[in-house]
């Protein structure tokens, strides 16, 4: 009986492709990634319109973050009025105030500059 169990458990391991094998293996998985996500980059007319974009995009990412720590703000003073801690809610007011400063960044160095 426990010969059968033994022969049995050692019918159930997996048999393990030689290292090679896995090296040519991620190799190649590697290299399908490298292909598949490359893209032609096509030059702009104007270097102006590039660099505006390339402003408008990071402006963007910006944004998102400041829209992240207003809500985050929100929730913190949500809490802290619930828990009645004082200084939870300072720093929900002041992760409030960071937010807005930050979703509106674009906005007011155009008002500082100018343009």
């Amino acid at each position: 009986m426990r010969k059968i169990q033994k022969k049995q458990k050692t019918q159930l391991k997996a048999i393990r492709p030689p290292k090679i094998v896995q090296v040519l293996y991620c190799a190649f998985i590697v290299q399908a990634m490298i292909v598949s996500f490359t893209t032609a980059a096509y030059a702009a007319d104007d270097p102006l319109a590039v660099v505006n974009n390339l402003s408008t995009f990071i402006f963007g990412l910006i944004r998102a973050v400041g829209m992240i720590l207003l809500g985050w703000g929100i929730v913190q003073v949500g809490l802290s009025l619930k828990s009645h801690d004082p200084s939870q809610r300072a720093n929900g007011f002041l992760t409030l105030a960071g937010g807005i400063i930050i979703t509106f960044s674009k906005e007011i160095l155009d008002l500082i500059t100018g343009g």
